[in-house]
């Protein structure tokens, strides 16, 4: 399917102009840098910009940086090039497990982890882990740069808090020595390159507590606070592992669309919630 719908395109080498561009086209600009999801919704009409910005000649957005405690994960890095990161597997195993899973070798070669937040699909695949990991989207402006916590990133579907003007440059996410384990699940309706039915992110921590999020059983991952409440303190145990499945449909909101129906969500989330357990704590 060709692109009908014209629009100006632009390839600036520096922060500095990328911005500039952000500034003038404020609303009417999208930016290019994988790819997958724009070239997709210029196809159907779904997005008709004015102008498109091109980032990826931008120096430095393609880089994985260890500082202080965290990574950086730069808005070109691709999901393939968190996949061969020998730190990132070391130190964020959980970022590196959810990359693994998403669509085919030749889209994670070109996707990245930071056009896939700022899509903000229902069924991305790094939302939930970003969200049990506390990480932070770097934003930048002509007025500077400042994060937005990943918890209030997400404003609905295909809505993000970054406002026009603004580009995201990188992805923080703090190396958490507290997390003894951790696991990531997801649902397709085949093996392969398939979008989420629904998806669970888990970090079992230290002192017996959990952090649980969940992707594509609503407009936004979530964090399920009803259950990390319920498990906190507690050892896994079948007993404990009911108790919180039980309380998977107090969290979400799934919906049946052509890839499942929200029963078949649910009834799946709470196996997920309970063999990711295990799976976290080691008992898998």
């Amino acid at each position: 399917m060709p692109i009908l719908d014209g629009f100006e395109y632009h390839r600036p080498g520096t922060f500095e102009e990328a911005l500039e561009l952000l500034e003038k086209f404020k609303g009417r600009a999208a930016i290019l840098n994988g790819g997958t999801d724009l070239v997709v919704e210029l196809k159907d009409g779904r997005k008709k910009p004015d102008v498109v910005v091109d980032i990826k000649a931008i120096a430095g957005l393609d880089g994985i940086t260890i500082e202080k405690g965290r990574a950086l994960i730069g808005a070109g890095v691709t999901f393939g090039a968190i996949i061969q990161s020998k730190e990132l597997e070391k130190r964020l195993p959980l970022v590196v497990e959810a990359a693994r899973t998403v669509g085919s070798s030749g889209l994670r070669n070109r996707a990245t982890m930071v056009g896939n937040i700022c899509s903000a699909v229902p069924c991305l695949d790094s939302g939930p882990v970003l969200l049990v990991l506390d990480a932070d989207v770097i934003v930048r402006s002509r007025r500077g740069e400042h994060k937005i916590p990943v918890g209030r990133w997400f404003l609905g579907p295909r809505k993000t808090a970054l406002k026009p003007g603004e580009l995201v440059t990188a992805v923080s996410i703090p190396f958490e020595k507290k997390i003894r384990g951790s696991c990531f699940m997801k649902l397709g309706r085949y093996a392969g390159e398939d979008l989420a039915q629904a998806s669970v992110a888990i970090a079992a921590m230290r002192g017996a507590k959990y952090r649980i999020a969940f992707g594509a059983v609503g407009p936004v991952p979530l964090r399920a606070k009803k259950i990390e409440a319920f498990l906190a303190g507690k050892k896994i145990s079948d007993k404990v592992l009911s108790g919180a499945s039980g309380r998977v449909d107090r969290e979400i909101s799934p919906i049946t669309d052509i890839r499942a129906s929200k029963e078949y969500r649910l009834h799946m989330c709470r196996i997920m919630l309970e063999r990711g357990l295990k799976k976290a704590v080691g008992l898998l």
